[in-house]
Protein backbone atom coordinates (compact mmCIF):
# COMPACT_ATOMS: atom_id res chain seq x y z
CA UNK A 1 0.00 0.00 0.00
CA UNK A 2 1.36 3.41 -1.00
CA UNK A 3 1.77 6.05 1.65
CA UNK A 4 0.09 9.31 0.64
CA UNK A 5 2.40 12.28 0.12
CA UNK A 6 1.95 15.04 2.65
CA UNK A 7 1.75 18.51 1.17
CA UNK A 8 4.19 21.02 2.57
CA UNK A 9 4.10 24.65 1.50
CA UNK A 10 7.84 24.87 2.19
CA UNK A 11 10.53 23.69 -0.19
CA UNK A 12 13.60 21.77 0.96
CA UNK A 13 15.77 24.87 1.27
CA UNK A 14 13.18 26.63 3.41
CA UNK A 15 12.90 23.57 5.64
CA UNK A 16 16.69 23.50 6.00
CA UNK A 17 16.81 27.16 7.03
CA UNK A 18 14.08 26.60 9.61
CA UNK A 19 15.79 23.53 11.02
CA UNK A 20 19.08 25.43 11.21
CA UNK A 21 17.48 28.24 13.20
CA UNK A 22 15.73 25.67 15.39
CA UNK A 23 19.15 24.47 16.60
CA UNK A 24 19.92 27.88 18.12
CA UNK A 25 19.96 27.51 21.89
CA UNK A 26 19.86 31.21 22.69
CA UNK A 27 19.65 34.69 21.20
CA UNK A 28 23.40 34.90 20.57
CA UNK A 29 23.39 31.71 18.48
CA UNK A 30 20.36 32.96 16.55
CA UNK A 31 22.20 36.20 15.81
CA UNK A 32 25.29 34.26 14.67
CA UNK A 33 23.20 32.15 12.27
CA UNK A 34 21.46 35.29 11.02
CA UNK A 35 24.83 36.95 10.44
CA UNK A 36 26.07 33.96 8.42
CA UNK A 37 22.91 34.01 6.32
CA UNK A 38 23.14 37.76 5.70
CA UNK A 39 26.82 37.44 4.73
CA UNK A 40 25.84 34.80 2.18
CA UNK A 41 23.11 37.04 0.72
CA UNK A 42 25.53 39.99 0.59
CA UNK A 43 28.09 37.92 -1.32
CA UNK A 44 25.43 36.90 -3.85
CA UNK A 45 24.38 40.54 -4.30
CA UNK A 46 28.00 41.65 -4.71
CA UNK A 47 28.61 39.00 -7.40
CA UNK A 48 25.43 40.00 -9.25
CA UNK A 49 26.32 43.70 -9.07
CA UNK A 50 29.87 43.04 -10.28
CA UNK A 51 28.59 40.92 -13.14
CA UNK A 52 26.14 43.65 -14.16
CA UNK A 53 28.89 46.29 -13.92
CA UNK A 54 31.16 44.23 -16.18
CA UNK A 55 28.45 43.30 -18.69
CA UNK A 56 27.35 46.93 -19.05
CA UNK A 57 30.94 48.17 -19.34
CA UNK A 58 30.27 50.67 -16.58
CA UNK A 59 32.92 52.91 -15.11
CA UNK A 60 32.91 55.78 -12.63
CA UNK A 61 32.31 58.38 -15.34
CA UNK A 62 29.22 56.54 -16.61
CA UNK A 63 27.95 56.19 -13.06
CA UNK A 64 28.37 59.93 -12.47
CA UNK A 65 26.44 60.57 -15.68
CA UNK A 66 23.64 58.26 -14.56
CA UNK A 67 23.52 59.85 -11.12
CA UNK A 68 23.63 63.48 -12.15
CA UNK A 69 22.89 63.60 -15.86
CA UNK A 70 19.68 64.70 -17.49
CA UNK A 71 18.25 61.48 -18.91
CA UNK A 72 14.95 62.73 -20.37
CA UNK A 73 14.85 63.70 -23.99
CA UNK A 74 13.49 67.11 -24.83
CA UNK A 75 10.12 67.34 -26.57
CA UNK A 76 10.19 68.77 -30.05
Amino acid sequence: MDTPMLYSPLNETQKFVLSTFATAKNEQEREEITSLYLDYIQQKLDRAANKFWDEQNLDNAKMEELMYGHLRSSKK
